[in-house]
């Protein structure tokens, strides 16, 4: 049997909708113009009473103030809810007060009965310190600590920024954390600023409240007396009930919703709920509470003073500050088996674990990390966004820490904690550098640039224009520092691809080339093989990028019969070819290239012994000389004429020609024929 079906909007009609929401504060805004019979007037403050006491315990239970975000909009809410039923019982109390005491309904009238005692001048006197205490005490007060808060949230902002930019730079949390901490930081500022508006609303509402209780009390005598002719006495006995069940029955709420303020915005950034926090603080040790039970004895004690209370507190406070104490006495003198291993296996655990990347400052260089304005952790950042975009190389996490055995003006790079670079700056002075290659004609002090080993000036920050209208490069201490730690990341890139961090570049791999990862990993290849494949073409300075073309290149290897790692990597750097030929393209558009001879390329492949999958070059010293004296001479004299070329030679020598380059000439790009693609610009500068 089919239901039937309800209109969209209606259906959202529910505890908690939007919909429920708005048809709530517009009978709010009704209320203010449309009189309500005595019934509904007391199921509405029955209402406004029990939100009330809801408010106040949701800020007991809180674990933090950011929990309750939505608190400045209730208060605005249950502000106007209070004045709107202030209004509907004003209208009441002026139009049938004269009929008695339940002419505002019995919410009204059971307040004030209860509170006056039947003596209206103590129910006046009683309501009247009320309102005092909520007007002079609560709310002046949350209201004053809303606002020294939301300043002091303001003015902290920029530095948590700036703590949150530095660890993302460290690499001491991801973007997702980072994003996560900035929305929360966002959340705190505009909740804090929130709260100080808010707390304007209650103390209108307090306001609002003593002036509605005089219109109430004068206006109610003056219609009693003129308009339906009661005595005085009578008038005064209606009026005042009313009035002060009125007031009371919107001071109560009023007061509730205070109370939680002052706790939201008193409770600052401590965690755990109130009765948590205060039972920690108060109760935490034996000598607060034995010195507040003598107290309470010592008073007990006084002419006059009742014995039984004071003798119930000191006893109580004695009796838990003695348990607490015999507690610590136990913990101290019955320390748990395990504590030793306990205490010495941390620091073991610390001393086993290694920083793959290690920056070490001398004290004078401590302000490029910290301060206001951290230039290093900036350029930290930008190297691991822009390694991670041209290399494919996600760079592991920088540890920056201060060393007191260097010298102040010195630093150290260790990669795997030994010692990889080493430089010294001296900040705030500004290196200048000749392109031409002599040092600068300008007042400094004459260095060396730590990373390229070219001869440079410190200069002071004021002859900086200077030097740039030389044509000098200037660099600032923390860009000498980024620039050496780029090239000496470059450098040990093979050493930084860990095992981990290769199975997370292929789980990483979008979800279409997941097939591909499967086919490949491991039935051709572990991952152990493709972590050596990847650290070959690092140790080159060839984009992993493209892992999906390099996994190709695996399959199809495989699948050609190749088994040895030097016969794979040929033919994942042919399947490479357009991406090694654009790298090495020079800034004329075209590839510079310096070819091997006949000669060479036959004396390396006599030279070659031992299996297919495994050839070692046998290679006379004397004839390794030469063959590096000739290199070197072809790459001068394409250097003095702006060309920095590629070796190329045949495949089944590449690999060979490589290693024994690299050792003169780390940067020198070696090519084999079949790795140069068909449509690059090719250019032939010189031969060996």
């Amino acid at each position: 049997m089919g239901g039937i079906a309800l209109p969209g909007w209606l259906g959202r009609v529910r505890p908690g909708g939007d919909v429920t929401l708005a048809l709530g504060v517009v009978l709010l805004l009704a209320v203010l113009v449309v009189p309500l019979p005595a019934l509904l007037l007391d199921a509405a403050l029955a209402f406004s009473i029990t939100v009330s006491v809801l408010v106040l315990m949701v800020a007991l239970f809180l674990q933090r103030p950011l929990d309750f975000t939505s608190f400045p909009q209730l208060l605005l809410l249950t502000t106007l809810l209070r004045l709107a039923l202030n209004v509907a019982t004003t209208r009441i109390i002026l139009t049938h007060g004269h009929e008695g005491p339940q002419a505002a309904g019995h919410v009204v009238a059971a307040f004030g009965g209860f509170l006056m005692g039947g003596d209206v001048v103590v129910g006046v006197i009683v309501f009247g310190i009320l309102l005092v205490v909520n007007f002079m005490v609560v709310t002046k007060g949350s209201g004053r600590i809303a606002e020294v808060a939301a300043r002091f949230s303001l003015d902290a902002m920029p530095g948590k920024q700036m703590a949150i930019d530095a660890d993302l730079s460290a690499g001491l949390i991801d973007e997702a954390e980072a994003r996560k901490r900035r929305r929360e930081l966002e959340e705190e500022s505009a909740f804090h600023g929130s709260m100080d508006g808010a707390a304007k609303f209650v103390r209108g509402d307090a306001i609002a409240g003593l002036i509605i209780t005089a219109i109430n009390l004068l206006g109610g005598f003056a219609i009693g007396l003129l308009r339906h002719g009661m005595a005085f006495a009578d008038a005064a006995s209606t009026f005042s009930a009313l009035t002060v069940g009125d007031g009371l029955v919107s001071q109560i709420p009023a007061l509730l919703v205070s109370t939680a303020a002052g706790i939201v915005v008193t409770k600052g950034s401590g965690e755990g709920t109130a009765d948590q926090a205060i039972g920690r603080q108060l109760g935490g040790g034996w000598k607060p509470l034995a010195l507040a039970g003598g107290a309470a004895g010592v008073m007990a004690l006084l002419p006059g003073m009742p014995l039984l209370p004071f003798l119930l507190l000191a006893g109580g406070c004695g009796a838990v500050a003695w348990f607490k104490r015999e507690a610590e006495r136990e913990r101290a003198a019955a320390p748990p088996p395990s504590a030793v291993a306990t205490e010495a296996e941390p620091p073991v655990a610390e001393t086993l674990r290694m920083d793959l990347l290690r920056l070490e400052l001398g004290y004078g260089l401590l302000s490029l990390a910290a301060g206001e304005a951290p230039r290093l952790t900036e350029q930290i950042k930008a190297l691991r966004r822009s390694m991670a975009q041209e290399m494919g190389f996600v760079l592991p996490s920088l540890r920056i820490q201060d060393n007191l055995e260097l010298p102040p003006d010195t630093y150290v790079l260790r990669v795997k904690e030994i010692e990889a670079a080493r430089g010294q700056l001296r900040p705030p002075m500004h290196l200048a550098i000749d392109p031409a290659g002599g040092v600068p004609a300008m007042a400094g002090e004459r260095t060396t640039e730590p990373t390229f080993g070219l001869p440079a000036l410190w200069i002071e920050e004021a002859l900086r224009d200077e030097a740039l209208a030389r044509g000098c490069t200037v660099v600032d201490a923390a860009g000498v520092l980024a620039t050496h730690l780029t090239e000496t990341v470059r450098e040990h890139m093979p050493e930084l691809l860990s095992f981990a961090e290769t199975q997370k570049l292929l789980d990483e791999l979008p979800r279409e080339h997941q097939k591909l990862v499967a086919d490949v990993v491991p039935a051709q290849m572990g991952v152990g093989g493709v972590q050596r494949l990847l650290q070959s073409l690092l140790a080159e300075r060839v984009s992993i990028r493209d892992l999906p073309t390099i996994l190709e290149g695996v399959q199809e290897a495989t699948a050609g019969g190749q088994r040895g790692m030097s016969g794979i990597l040929s033919v994942v750097r042919a399947r490479l070819a357009r991406q090694l030929s654009d790298a090495a393209r020079g800034p004329n558009g075209y590839v510079p290239l310096i070819t091997l001879s006949a000669e060479w390329e036959m004396a390396f492949a006599e030279a070659l012994v031992g299996p297919p999958e495994e050839r070692q070059l046998a290679m006379a010293p004397s004839r390794l000389g030469e063959f590096m004296e000739k290199v070197r001479e072809r790459f001068d004299a394409a250097a003095a004429a702006g060309e920095a070329p590629a070796l190329v030679c045949s495949g089944g020598v590449r690999g060979h020609v490589r290693a024994i380059v690299e050792r003169f000439r780390p940067a020198t790009t070696v090519l084999a024929q079949a790795e140069i693609h068909p449509r690059a610009r090719i250019r032939t500068v010189g031969s060996v």
